[in-house]
């Protein structure tokens, strides 16, 4: 059965409608889809084995995991890294092994942006794919080099889609508006050369995003113009571009450092919602506790550490709440860039000064060092560096107030 049948008879989006079902319909990517491109003969002799498939979004990625399905005749799962869990994928191969055992059907297992899966869920997929129990497609929009793990990564073969040109996109729009079958044929649309145009560059080679902008015109205006293009576009939901990924996060990093909770609370969510890479935005609260935190609450970075290891280990959705929860403490937390101060000023000396030797009585095996620990308050006053330099000045608020008094009293003793 086609599986692009299988949706349920209400709206359908355009773009869903207008998968390509083979690849006579498949557009672009023909290094690994052309006629004399080893995939695609594998694929149409029913040789494949488990893929990854990483590349922009709206190039393809998703339609050909489709055509696979069709052209072998496989049994379809299809599954959302965001809100999958293991239990989810636990019981999709324990329904693959109950339906190879009784029709010697494969399975071939869909995952779309499989770099939200973390280590956990990746490790569940090893031993069915090993086994040939189901065959295991992923799709991700990252460099699956960098966010899968070695072991899925061996056992798949690693695919990269590139973005459609712009004749590509032009060629998927003009076969939507005359198709009468699944695309808007019958409805007599007509569009603009400046419209069509502006959708090409808008799209900069996403089909999907394309498709969806023509669905939005033709709710407006049967006659696609620039006019309505163009507020077709305004009305869907804000792109998250390269430079919004950027400034997004500098917005967020900000606001934790400026202590504002409420905006702090409203950019990760906007990262989320966008589907930001929640590993990424964990390095980045450690990286703030580290950074603006610093020693007026040591424990800000022990909890955004801990949110870090949590998104590894639990995976969204689930894992919105150790960020929220680190956000909210670190952006609420007293601040101090002492120790980022501290360690740049150390940095700045071993670059540019000349290098420091290690005084003999603290070298290996020395008997001339003084054991701190013989000595009241645990300190006693000897030379640990030739010249004595000032990299660390406490500052007044949280723990560091103590670090501050504490280190003047061990300055009066000497």
């Amino acid at each position: 059965m086609d599986i692009l049948k299988q949706k349920e008879e209400k709206y359908v989006p355009l773009a869903f409608r207008m998968k390509p079902r083979d690849f006579t319909e498949f557009v672009g990517q023909s290094h690994i889809a052309g006629k004399e491109s080893l995939l695609r003969k594998r694929i149409e002799q029913g040789h494949i084995s488990s893929l990854i498939f990483f590349g922009p979004p709206g190039c393809g990625k998703t339609s050909l995991a489709y055509i696979i399905c069709n052209l072998t005749k496989s049994h379809f799962v299809k599954l959302d890294a965001v809100t999958s869990s293991v239990q989810d994928i636990r019981k999709t191969i324990d329904e693959a092994k109950k339906i190879r055992a009784f029709s010697g059907k494969r399975t071939i297992l869909l995952i779309d942006e499989l770099h939200r899966f973390n280590k956990a869920q990746q490790e569940v997929l090893l031993p069915s794919t090993e086994e040939g129990t189901l065959i295991f497609i992923g799709t991700t929009t990252y460099n699956p080099y960098f966010y899968i793990t070695p072991p899925l990564q061996s056992r798949s073969k690693i695919i990269e889609f590139h973005p459609l040109s712009p004749e590509e996109i032009k060629k998927i729009i003009i076969r939507s508006l005359q198709d009468k079958e699944r695309g808007l044929g019958n409805l007599g649309v007509n569009i603009s050369k400046d419209a069509l145009n502006f959708v090409i560059n808008k799209t900069s080679g996403d089909a999907r995003q394309a498709l969806d902008a023509i669905e939005a015109s033709v709710s407006i205006s049967k006659d696609i113009t620039l006019e309505i293009i163009k507020e077709a576009f305004q009305k869907k939901a804000i792109y998250y571009g390269k430079d919004e990924h950027f400034d997004t996060i500098s917005a967020f990093i900000k606001s934790m450092r400026g202590s504002d909770v409420d905006a702090s609370l409203y950019w990760l969510a906007k990262m989320i919602k966008a589907g930001e890479d929640p590993r990424f935005i964990a390095r980045r609260i450690v990286i703030c506790a580290a950074e603006d935190v610093g020693l007026a609450n040591p424990h800000a970075l022990v909890i955004a550490n801990s949110a870090m290891q949590a998104v590894e280990y639990i995976g969204m959705p689930e894992a919105i709440l150790p960020l929220a929860e680190a956000t909210i403490y670190v952006a609420t937390c007293k601040k101090s860039n002492s120790c980022y101060k501290a360690i740049k000023k150390a940095e700045e000396d071993v670059e540019k000064r000349l290098l420091q030797e290690v005084p003999r009585h603290l070298k290996t095996h020395s008997k001339d060092y003084k054991y701190a620990h013989d000595y009241r308050n645990h300190w006693v006053e000897q030379e640990y560096m030739p010249e004595r330099r000032i990299y660390y000045e406490p500052g007044d608020l949280g723990y560091e107030a103590e670090v501050k008094e504490w280190l003047a009293t061990l300055k009066k003793e000497g």
